[in-house]
């Protein structure tokens, strides 16, 4: 599930770039077109975020296309990898107008490229390009926050933001799901669609008729971490596909992805990433584990609750529903009750909590077990991400030091989508091996669920590593 970025993860900028200041508020005259323009641009985006997502196993298994799902699911991340990197060299060179609005109109067409789907290819290709629009998306909106609001107003208009998201995480599941299951699958994405476009022309025209003030020095040539993160995007994509089946084919295209990914994206991360090394490293890595097995339980626990349990689309909903309550609620949790633990413990508590999860959907395979079992998985794991992200997160912020917080956010930001890429990789090859092998459709789930024991297992094992360097030296 796609979530608003919580704006302590944002690297703030710097006071010279100053935006002129009349005193007023977010929605006073001078800043009420963008503040109305932004919120109601994050309002739908969450929307579509969160009502695609539940709707999608739905749509694959009309599309006869049940064994490609993981391509679906996985294809946006890296899309939205790239896509991000893309959006901030754009806004860099020219400022946050043109990716935006340009994110803001793709997002409208691959709606309905996903909507009109005949093949699930056809939906992959739709999730592709929604993913590169929603990174697009993400990333202008955080610059043209920083162009367009004095520095006094912009944590007030992030947390706007992030409130944008309140309304779409409690009322987008269930609501999709009671349209897919009353009228068509499709009827959700062409409905998002009508939706968003009225905010994007809307967007074009603020953008086009604001003069905001911003005479940071642009970028003139391309980072060589744009062709990087292309290229591990690629390489994500191909590793994707390569484990959705059990064939030469199959096995040579995943291997090129394999190459990809591991001769490039340790460029996007700190040194010492993969051996968990002590300090941000260990905390990068978790970052990515721990997202890894949540994004791999939201994909495959409803795609089996629907296609092997016969679940209403309707129930769905909900469960993604409780999900978003329950993860907001751990993190508030862990903010309030929990402040005077130290940060690693949480992350400890959350990674068994979260392991508790990954047990509970594997029960939800075994013949006997009602289904409504699996589906606590989802909740039960929103808990534990609730309280081991924010944990994670202050911790990047403390090992990253002054002046590097920015590197250490998308260090962050890298290893969820890495992390979500390769778990639901992992699962999807034990998926599909056992399958290969002839076992029945829940025992295969079983066994990928299964496979999510390792990755939900390591944070907790590990979470010591992401202890502040005071607290090590107090223990030494």
């Amino acid at each position: 599930m796609t979530r608003p970025t919580d704006s302590s993860e944002l690297s703030p900028l710097p006071p010279e770039f100053a935006v002129a200041d009349d005193g007023g508020g977010l929605f006073s005259r001078p800043y009420a077109a963008a503040s109305a323009t932004f919120l109601a641009t994050m309002f739908l985006t969450g929307f579509a975020a969160l009502a695609v997502v539940p709707t999608l196993p739905t749509a694959a298994e009309a599309l006869d296309g049940v064994a490609l799902f993981p391509l679906v699911a996985g294809c946006f991340v890296a899309a939205g990898m790239f896509g991000g990197v893309l959006g901030g060299h754009w806004a860099d060179v020219s400022g946050a107008r043109r990716p935006l609005a340009a994110g803001m109109v793709l997002t409208v067409l691959t709606l309905v490229v996903a909507a009109s789907s005949t093949s699930i290819w056809q939906l992959a290709a739709g999730r592709f390009l929604e993913g590169l629009a929603a990174g697009m998306v993400a990333v202008s909106v955080n610059t043209a926050i920083g162009e367009a609001y004095p520095e006094r107003l912009r944590p007030r208009a992030l947390a706007l933001m992030s409130a944008g998201w309140i309304v779409p995480s409690l009322a987008g599941p269930p609501l999709a799901g009671v349209v897919a299951e009353t009228w068509s699958w499709r009827a959700v994405f062409y409905g998002l669609a009508a939706l968003t476009l009225v905010p994007s022309l809307a967007m074009i025209v603020v953008l086009r008729r604001r003069a905001w003030s911003d005479d940071r020095p642009r970028e003139t040539t391309a980072r060589p971490a744009l062709l990087v993160t292309l290229a591990v995007s690629v390489g994500a994509a191909l590793g994707q596909y390569g484990v959705s089946g059990w064939n030469v084919r199959h096995a040579v295209l995943a291997g090129a992805g394999a190459v990809l990914l591991v001769a490039l994206a340790p460029r996007l991360l700190p040194e010492g990433t993969w051996r968990s090394a002590s300090g941000l490293p260990a905390t990068v890595l978790l970052r990515g584990l721990s997202s890894g097995v949540f994004f791999t339980l939201e994909a495959f626990v409803p795609l089996m609750l629907i296609t092997e349990r016969k679940v209403d689309a309707v129930v769905i909903g909900l469960v993604f529903t409780s999900a978003a309550v329950v993860w907001a609620a751990g993190s508030w949790v862990q903010g309030r009750w929990l402040d005077g633990w130290p940060r690693h413990r949480l992350v400890c508590v959350g990674a068994g909590v979260q392991t508790a999860a990954v047990a509970v959907a594997l029960a939800g395979t075994l013949p006997g077990v009602p289904a409504l079992v699996g589906a606590a998985a989802m909740p039960l794991a929103a808990v534990g991400m609730g309280m081991m992200a924010p944990a994670l997160t202050v911790l990047s912020l403390v090992h990253s030091g002054p002046g590097r917080q920015g590197q250490a956010s998308g260090a962050m930001q890298t290893s969820q989508n890495l992390g979500q890429i390769a778990v639901l990789g992992l699962a999807t090859a034990v998926l599909n091996v056992s399958q290969a092998f002839g076992a029945p459709q829940l025992a295969s789930y079983g066994a990928a669920f299964g496979a999510l024991l390792a990755p939900g297992v390591l944070p907790l094992v590990l979470g010591r590593r992401t202890r502040r360097r005071s607290e090590v030296l107090e223990v030494g």
